[in-house]
């Protein structure tokens, strides 16, 4: 393999990004070795679908279920032992090079308008502080910051920290360069979330200042509110991470819970061995997490996957890690939610096309919550 060197400005954005360069090394060497055949993303060990208990309901608004649910959850929000995490790194790609937090959700609103705009409901109705943690990129990080700054209130403060860099390959593992002649930088995926959260030390100021529980979802489900509900089903669940599933619809694929030699996780689609139906598992994960802050104040050894991209109409690969494996590390409950209707929870916009054809159900949605 040739030798790995940049440019200055590479080198100037790796090194304020956290490049680690053994481990891109170690990366490029095995991708070099072994090639990225589907075989080697395989889950090891016994996979079989999740046992009963593994997968929970969240009761239905106005139940007495969900009514003691929302209790447990208020009184630890009015505790000040909540925060949320809102994944908004990227690219900033797929809407027309737009950082999607600033594009439009619905009625003039951006996606983080109306994500903070929620939080702040929630803080003005438990009369307490909730911290907003914005995860974003070196691509969305300038953008993001200034957005989460213009929001920043007493009742909810806002802080940007950013994932780490990496730099795509060619299949023979050798340095990608694109149409412009560098090297291609990427941010390798919500993988990185503990990582960076630790080492930006918003984790640590979250804990000192007496936090103990984090809601974490994507900038773009604006569905995926700061419910009471689910806080409290993730406190009465007495597990370390809860993760949002819902029902599976014709030709979704996706993350889902399994067992794998006894243990309870969220599998990726590509992992799960080839004789496996998947067809079996009802329901697929959300990427919308509630955490304990303790748990997951710690390193955790994620497996670093090979991923092919089209970059410039050419083949690249970049690796990335998931943050759905961290259930393979930490005690894990599922909690079945509902995608449509008031009670839903699932609306994700990854662009534009898909953004049109659920504004009116996130319009609704959010109206019946008092966002909008």
């Amino acid at each position: 393999m040739t030798e790995i060197s940049f440019d200055a400005e590479t080198a100037a954005v790796v090194d304020r990004y956290g490049f680690d360069r053994d481990n891109f090394e170690r990366l490029r060497d095995r991708l070099r070795r072994v090639g990225r055949g589907p075989e080697q993303n395989v889950v090891p060990g016994k996979v079989s679908p999740t046992a009963d208990g593994d997968i929970t309901d969240l009761p239905p608004r106005g139940s007495p279920a969900r009514a003691a649910l929302d209790e447990i959850g208020w009184k630890a929000i009015a505790s000040g032992e909540v925060g949320v995490v809102i994944l908004a790194g990227g690219m900033a790609t797929r809407f027309g090079g737009v950082v999607k937090a600033a594009a439009e959700v619905v009625d003039g609103r951006s996606f983080l308008d109306v994500k903070l705009a929620d939080i702040a409901v929630v803080a003005g109705r438990s009369r307490s502080k909730i911290p907003v943690y914005l995860m974003a990129s070196f691509a969305t990080g300038d953008a993001v910051r200034a957005l989460g700054d213009a929001k920043r209130t007493a009742q909810v403060p806002v802080e940007t920290f950013t994932q780490f860099v990496s730099v795509r390959v060619t299949p023979e593992a050798e340095l990608f360069l694109g149409s412009d002649g560098k090297p291609s930088l990427y941010a390798p995926g919500h993988g990185d979330l503990t990582f960076a959260l630790r080492a930006s030390g918003c984790l640590d100021r979250f804990r000192i200042a007496g936090g103990r529980i984090l809601s974490l979802s994507n900038v773009d489900n604006v569905a995926a509110t700061l419910d009471p509900g689910v806080i409290g089903a993730h406190i009465a669940a007495k597990r370390s991470l809860t993760a949002e599933v819902v029902q599976k619809h014709p030709g979704d694929r996706g993350g889902a819970p399994a067992r794998v030699d006894g243990m309870p996780q969220i599998v990726e689609s590509f992992r799960f061995p080839p004789s496996f139906d998947q067809d079996t598992i009802p329901v697929f994960n959300t990427n919308t997490f509630v955490m304990d802050a303790a748990a997951i104040d710690r390193s955790f050894d994620l497996s670093w996957f090979a991923v092919s991209k089209k970059i410039d109409g050419r083949d690249a690969i970049q690796f990335e890690r998931l943050m759905g494996q961290l259930t393979a590390f930490l005690p894990s409950h599922f909690l079945r939610v509902d995608r449509d209707g008031p009670d839903g929870r699932f609306q994700p916009a990854k662009d534009p096309e898909e953004l049109d054809s659920r504004r009116n159900e996130i319009r609704n949605i959010l109206t019946s919550r008092g966002v909008l």
